[in-house]
């Protein structure tokens, strides 16, 4: 059964954030709160994260998965950015969205769209995964927390707990989040296009 870690929404912890970073430098997969829902988390180069969150949520290969990065420096170190949709992203975050675009070597090939060699980008704004990332130094992997055969993401560290708590290391719970995931907007073809819309508003993409 998972860690389960209280830690406070606005001003969290350190020493809960520390805890979770070393777990994570360890090879934990985690569940922590972020600016439109939870999500799932693990180092980049951890062995079994990937694997492990497909069968959580049953993705399969050409699934994106999301690289969490705390600010614009590391997000564009992961991917390749021409003018446009730099100053798009830039304008756009920290915020509720994810952007796939190419990603560059810096990313693992295991991370990639198996043919698109895509990957999904993010700046959260939520103060816990934003104190994670700053500890940790580095962006850090991701999905969102929707189960299978479910409309919405769980919105509560104790039902997380409860119902996925088996199949994770650590549940990081700073009360109930969004049920929205984020806007994704897709920029790998050069023009933005909007692929879903959740809680960062789609209409500077549209």
């Amino acid at each position: 059964m998972a860690r389960f870690i209280e830690v406070h929404p606005v001003d969290p912890q350190p020493r809960a954030i520390a805890q979770t970073v070393a777990a994570l430098r360890d090879g934990a997969l985690i569940a922590y709160p972020t600016d439109s829902c939870y999500a799932l988390g693990a180092r980049l180069d951890s062995p079994s994260g990937p694997e492990r969150i497909r069968e959580i949520r049953h993705l399969d290969a050409k699934h994106d998965f999301t690289l969490v990065c705390s600010d614009f420096h590391q997000l564009g170190a992961l991917v390749h950015l021409d003018n446009s949709a730099f100053r798009a992203i830039k304008a756009a975050t920290p915020g509720p969205y994810t952007f796939i675009l190419p990603a560059t070597k810096e990313v693992p090939r295991r991370l990639h769209h198996p043919k698109k060699k895509t990957v999904g980008v993010r700046i959260p704004e939520h103060p816990v995964v934003r104190a994670l990332l700053r500890e940790l130094g580095e962006p850090m992997l991701s999905s969102t927390l929707l189960l299978p055969g479910h409309d919405e993401p769980l919105t509560d560290g104790w039902q997380i707990n409860e119902e996925i708590g088996h199949a994770l290391d650590i549940v990081l719970d700073s009360g109930e989040c969004g049920t929205e995931p984020t806007t994704v907007v897709d920029f790998s073809s050069g023009a933005p296009e909007v692929v879903r819309v959740g809680a960062g508003d789609p209409t500077p993409f549209e």
